[in-house]
């Protein structure tokens, strides 16, 4: 899959490689997605964006626009995505479950990094796979996301 990553911190570019395995072609951006930088996202089918992007109804449209149909935060959440527009524009959604502490060490923000970015490829990996079918979806146990197909869902707890 094609995907550009926004927002991308010089420390997490190397957890995202190891992660990627050179199976996705992303392009890394470390500017923040917006009206102005969406351009990237040409040619893609995959943004991938931070806490820090902050991802308006004109940013969805232009990205639809571009051909974009998903979107992964490398968050626990997305308070900053225009739900309701990406839903009107069947863009499909995907946040990671891991949430960053402010007083976690070194290596467990290490750690924290490679599970973010290991479960943001496995997002990219099941919608290259065609796998996600929103509340119909048949890894929705095994995926990681909490958010498939714009629908909000709860992890199973065991």
């Amino acid at each position: 899959m094609r995907a550009v990553a926004y927002s991308i911190r010089s420390y997490e570019k190397e957890p995202l490689a190891i992660a990627n395995r050179k199976k996705h072609e992303i392009t890394l951006i470390s500017n923040a997605l917006c009206l102005e930088t969406a351009e990237y996202a040409t040619g893609k089918q995959a943004v991938i964006i931070s806490e820090k992007d902050s991802i308006t109804p004109e940013v969805i449209n232009r990205l639809a626009q571009l051909g974009v149909k998903f979107i992964a935060s490398r968050a626990s959440e997305f308070k900053q995505i225009d739900k309701q527009s990406a839903s009107k524009h069947n863009i499909k959604l995907a946040v990671v479950s891991s949430t960053a502490k402010s007083d976690m060490s070194t290596s467990a923000l290490g750690k924290y990094y490679a599970d973010c970015a290991n479960e943001t490829i496995s997002n990219l990996d099941t919608w290259q796979n065609e796998r996600c079918e929103g509340g119909n979806c048949s890894v929705a146990d095994n995926c990681g996301s909490l958010v498939i197909s714009n629908e909000i869902r709860t992890r199973a707890t065991g």
